[in-house]
This record gives structure tokens, sequence and C-alpha cells, in this order.
């Protein structure tokens, strides 16, 4: 799985912005202004995405996308609708760089001998607390 994540095109061509009345903190601002910010993705129809990097993405964001291929990405969390916006944008690209970052395969370690010591000493008091709690034999 050695997949670029470093050459992460400027997908803002391809973002399809939607906006509506916040839920969020704003009074009665909220009930006048389309503050809330929907950032709608069309994965599968990209065109600056490589094929393997839209697999990656299905694969690892499967529960934020649509069955038709959608990413899609709300905020409204401030009052303004351009801040909104912003944040929306970032938190894709964020979502997208944690998404194709390569995961790097583990190494195998040993236990050092301090840490099976105090885990066989762990389970000696354990045994012993717990054979304490018996009946009572004279």
């Amino acid at each position: 799985m050695n997949y670029q994540v470093a050459n992460i095109p400027d997908l803002s061509a391809e973002f399809v912005f939607q906006t509506s009345r916040s839920s969020g903190p704003g009074g009665q601002n909220v009930n006048k202004v389309n503050s809330r910010v929907e950032l709608r993705f069309d994965v599968l129809k990209s065109c600056l995405l490589s094929e393997v990097q839209k697999a990656v993405l299905l694969t690892k964001l499967a529960t934020r996308i649509t069955s038709e291929g959608i990413l899609i990405l709300v905020s409204q969390e401030e009052r303004s609708q351009l801040k909104n916006k912003e944040l929306v944008v970032n938190r894709f690209y964020q979502l997208l760089r944690d998404a194709l970052k390569p995961v790097r395969k583990r190494r195998k370690t040993r236990p050092t001998r301090a840490s099976v010591e105090k885990r066989l000493q762990s389970k000696k008091q354990q045994a012993e607390r717990k054979s304490n709690r018996g009946k009572i034999r004279f």
C-alpha cells in the first residue's frame, strides 16, 4: 500500500457548497441567515484524484460516503457563513490527508525482561488476593 499522500491536488474546483439555516449559536440571527455550510465532493467522478486514491478513500471513508459516492461534510459552529466555509474546507483536506496517509508496517518487538517480571508479579499478587478471599480452615 504505497500510495501518494504529498500530492493531493487543489480540489476546490470540484466542491459543491450548499447553505442552509444553522441550529448553532447566533440568537435570532439563526432564523434569518443561512450560515450552515455543507460541502459535497463526488469521489467517484473526481478528475483530479487518481484511481488508487479514489479506491483508498472509498474504503477508508466508507461510513462518510453516500451510496452515490459523494462525501458530505457540514459545518455550523460559527455565526458567519464564510468562517463555516473555511472550517469545512480545512476539515475536508485534513480528512483526505489522514485517509491517504500510508499505514506503516508494524515491526515485531519482544517484551523487555522487566515488563515480563512486572506482569508475573502482578499476576501473583492477584492470585494471592483471590486465595485470601476463600474460606478460613482451622
